[in-house]
């Protein structure tokens, strides 16, 4: 079975609420307090060894305790950060590992694919069922794909227990309202937050000052946008490279900010356009400063872009391909016939006039030639993507940074070594983070797209400065001049530099951080349901856990969610699957001794 890692570990540090949590002598002697059910007879059972990072540390606590509840040891295998929980992992030493995922592109597919699909990007799990239930809900909209995204569910938690859903969390964020102009700062469900929006009070300062943002991981997986897709580089790549369209903060396709004017779905849902504006260069870093290369962000880059993120061969170590799968072709239209008779999927009319709708010049030739680009002369490019099925689900992974465009020319000149004969050790592929990291390894070789691009790095934190050439005179262009952001791996550290004024905006804060903003006259806090989903993965080889479905499922209701909401003030969700902030299926999981007992005795008869 394919053994692969979930890109996401959550990162906020948490804090031990006394009130819910017992020590582990408390949870072996329990005590007047106790809420084990009288009912239920319990009986010793196997040990479970738990591994997670130290920002895991109240959800393994409540975890030991619930456990040791209904009779099982267990072992926690506490690690102090992400590399070190990653080398446990790969060695195998766990039976559950506390992980979290969330669905940056705010569609289900996202949700199960990656994670759960056999051979999928990060998945653990090879069940045919389970395929055929993903791709089926993949090609069916929004009014259809409840219950088949409940019975997968049900497969997935009910009747396998291949993952152990804990709680949903709130997205959240504080900033210093004295600094930064309130009005200027989004947070968004999904998407990353975005740099180019924001603005000081004193606008002035735009120019002059640095916006001081943060992040708990220091270590770049890869600046090239289809390489990683975890919390170390979701917000920088997405700020760093532009795609073909954008989501709003509730999760709504939009093209406002991105690199198509408009976009238009054909009758058949297979078929995709996108007029592309020509006001975006790409950015690179000439002497510690960013310049404008004078090359165009051009159609001929956005089918290089798109190719290479759907071939799971193009670069070694491809993490992201299985988001694009779905893209058949990616092409130029040069017949503006073609986009005269291709009706809309919703019958409003054509393809054409939903294009040009609100551009300061309708579209008068569609051309192929970069030096044939001149939108104010009504000359654009227009792109065209076919999937391989009708999947409207399509745009949300386009709006993903993985879907970032980057320059055909720079990537090629950069990455001239055999796939096949890729070594880490000598090579340096594109967005390596030792061609951006201080020292003698550094030689800058990345090219922005996007609104900012990376300066250079080290193990504190990296610079940025805007892309002088990204949209110049559009209300998207970049307000602030140079941004950086520190890697601080403790929260309340962080949350410590927020308040003595070292940051300016911490994304990402626990809740249990949110009565100390709320008291701080100059902090303003923001937060909304999320689509972040914390949950245990089972270990798939090697282990009693990873045959035995009953053994999993003694386990799975064992947990008990309102007990891990406590810990968290309250301020947990509920959830079931990662599907849950995004699909209510009406599925619940609720703690039962009785069913505990009757899967442990099931699994031991299958053991003997």
């Amino acid at each position: 079975m394919k053994k692969k890692l979930l890109p996401f570990i959550a990162a906020a540090s948490m804090v031990l609420a006394a009130c819910s949590i017992q020590t582990e002598q408390d949870a072996n002697n329990p005590g007047e307090g106790s809420d084990v059910s009288q009912n239920v007879e319990t009986t010793e059972k196997t040990t479970i060894e738990i591994l997670g990072t130290s920002s895991n540390e109240t959800d393994m606590n409540v975890l030991r305790d619930q456990l040791m509840k209904n009779g099982f040891n267990v072992e926690l295998n506490t690690q102090p950060d992400y590399a070190s929980f990653t080398a446990q992992k790969d060695a195998g030493n766990y039976d559950l590992a506390v992980s979290s995922w969330t669905t940056v592109t705010g569609n289900p597919d996202y949700a199960v694919r990656s994670l759960f699909i056999s051979e999928g990007d990060n998945s653990y799990v090879n069940d045919p069922e389970v395929d055929a239930l993903i791709n089926e809900a993949a090609l069916e909209t929004p009014e259809d794909y409840t219950e088949t995204y409940k019975e997968l569910e049900d497969l997935l938690v009910t009747e396998n227990a291949y993952l152990f859903p804990l709680y949903t969390s709130l997205k959240a964020q504080a900033f210093n309202k004295d600094v930064l102009n309130p009005d200027s700062i989004r947070l968004s469900k999904s998407r990353a937050f975005a740099w180019e929006p924001v603005s000081f009070n004193d606008e002035s300062l735009n120019d002059a000052e640095t916006l001081m943002l943060t992040q708990t991981m220091g270590n770049l997986t890869s600046l090239d946008p289809i390489k990683g897709n975890d919390g170390s580089i979701n917000q920088l790549n997405t700020n760093m490279y532009v795609r073909l369209v954008n989501l709003t903060d509730d999760d709504q396709i939009i093209s406002d900010g991105s690199l198509s004017y408009n976009h238009a779905i054909a009758e058949g849902n297979s078929d995709y356009y996108f007029v592309l504006r020509d006001d975006i260069n790409f950015a690179r870093v000439e002497n510690g400063q960013a310049v404008d290369t004078g090359e165009l962000v051009s159609g001929q880059d956005v089918i290089f872009s798109l190719n290479r993120a759907k071939d799971p061969n193009s670069v070694p170590d491809h993490r992201t391909y299985s988001l694009h799968e779905h893209i058949d072709t990616v092409e130029l239209v040069t017949d503006l016939s073609e986009l005269e008779e291709a009706q809309l999927s919703d019958g409003s009319g054509t393809v054409l006039e939903a294009l040009e709708a609100d551009l300061a010049e309708p579209i008068k030739n569609v051309v192929e030639g970069v030096d044939e680009v001149d939108n104010a002369s009504g000359n654009y490019q227009v792109i065209k993507m076919t999937t391989t099925e009708p999947f409207p689900q399509v745009l949300n992974y386009l709006a993903h940074q993985s879907a970032g465009i980057v320059s055909q020319k720079q990537v090629e000149s950069i990455n001239t070594y055999e796939v096949e004969s890729f070594n880490p050790d000598t090579d340096i592929a594109y967005g390596d983070q030792r061609a951006v990291t201080e020292g003698s390894t550094y030689d800058n070789h990345l090219y922005a797209s996007g609104p900012y691009i990376m300066i250079q790095k080290n193990d504190y934190e990296a610079t940025f400065q805007k892309n002088p050439a990204y949209m110049v005179e559009d209300e998207h262009a970049p307000k602030i001049a140079n941004v950086t952001v520190r890697f601080i791996a403790d929260s309340d550290s962080a949350l410590s530099a927020l308040r003595a004024g070292e940051i300016h905006l911490l994304y990402g804060l626990t809740e249990t951080k949110y009565e100390v903003v709320e008291s701080d006259e100059k902090l303003q806090l923001q937060s909304m349901p999320s689509n972040g989903v914390t949950y245990m993965q089972f270990n798939p080889e090697g282990r009693d856990i990873s045959e035995s479905a009953d053994l999993r499922k003694a386990i799975l209701y064992s947990i008990n969610q309102e007990d891990l909401s406590a810990a968290y003030n309250g301020q947990k969700l509920k959830a079931y699957s990662t599907l849950s902030p995004m699909v209510d299926t009406g599925n619940e999981l609720n703690a039962d001794p009785a069913k505990v007992e009757e899967f442990y005795e099931a699994y031991l008869e299958t053991a003997e």
